[in-house]
């Protein structure tokens, strides 16, 4: 072994690039590279060196962003606000004080928000009937059986687009006569990777378990990713899902069930499961321990969403 050349990559290893890149996810790493690449090529457009910006440059260039977008289409505002922190990133790691973190550039992106008037946009949650009736219209084929595994075990475990993706064979153990646990090694609210676990339990007519131990044995899938991409004839490539995939299937199967595909997406699996879950009067505890959210606060908005009308203050006066 050659130990001086070990001991060169351990050293560059940990050098504070690379620990600072470790520290943030792929995704978020690819986002912010998107929004500096926007960045530098807006710069060059109208004669700017990159970084030698002012603040004054950053706002011009959220305002074109916001105007005018990339090929004549306005970015969206959490793009907006994704590409502002991008560029703290970029002067951040420049050892400098970035530009983009004065408070004309807030104060400039709260004015383009209040001219659009633009609001998060929330997806529609899937109850649980609905996710039922879209494993009904799932086909016998081998697409067919691994989007009902991927509706069905998106659902019963609250996962995130990434997570399903991410979710390996090494991550499944098998608890006979219970259900399966999941362990996540990393997740939206786990970045450091500690690891979570999800039990999910054999259910009566979603039955999450037994849709994917049947796509794991059509696709003979042993190990590697769990949901992969298929090429054609049906074999799988041991590649992982694409996330926008995800979202695909979801809005795929809720046409065929005559939702609007538009109005849901991949976190409607997620946030299925949190309001049927309260809509059956589960604890707020138990919720929690599937959807490992931090805050009760987020999981009691579901609760009072579905509850408007329940118990209504003026049921007996109105």
């Amino acid at each position: 072994m050659n130990h001086l050349h070990d001991m060169v990559d351990l050293e560059c290893y940990h050098s504070g690039e690379a620990l600072r890149l470790a520290a943030r996810s792929k995704n978020t790493q690819v986002a912010y590279e998107k929004g500096w690449q926007c960045f530098v090529a807006w710069s060059r457009v109208v004669g700017l060196v990159p970084h030698e910006a002012t603040s004054e440059d950053i706002v011009r260039f959220l305002v074109a962003m916001a105007t005018k977008g990339r090929g004549g289409k306005p970015l969206a505002l959490n793009t907006l606000r994704l590409y502002r922190s991008a560029l703290n990133d970029r002067w951040r790691r420049m050892g400098s004080m970035s530009p983009a973190s004065a408070q004309i550039v807030g104060e400039v992106l709260q004015g383009i928000a209040r001219l659009r008037g633009d609001t998060p946009r929330r997806v529609k949650a899937l109850r649980e009937y609905q996710v039922l009736a879209m494993l009904k219209k799932c086909e016998n084929g081998l697409h067919g059986i691994r989007d009902a595994a991927v509706l069905s075990l998106g659902f019963a475990a609250a996962l995130r687009r990434s997570e399903l993706c991410n979710l390996r064979t090494e991550d499944l153990e098998r608890k006979v006569g219970e259900g399966l646990m999941i362990h996540l090694r990393k997740s939206k609210t786990d970045q450091q990777g500690t690891g979570q676990q999800v039990a999910v339990i054999e259910g009566n007519s979603i039955k999450p378990v037994e849709q994917l131990e049947r796509w794991l044995q059509a696709s003979c899938i042993r190990e590697g990713f769990v949901f992969q991409t298929l090429l054609r004839g049906g074999v799988v490539s041991g590649r992982p899902l694409d996330s926008g995939e995800v979202a695909r299937v979801v809005k795929r199967h809720a046409k065929r069930i005559g939702l609007n595909p538009r109005e849901y997406s991949g976190h409607s699996l997620r946030a299925g499961f949190v309001t049927s879950a309260a809509v059956h009067r589960a604890r707020i505890d138990k919720i929690m321990e599937v959807t490992r959210h931090r805050s009760a606060e987020t999981v009691l908005k579901y609760v009072r969403d579905e509850e408007s009308f329940s118990d209504h203050a003026g049921a007996t006066f109105l």
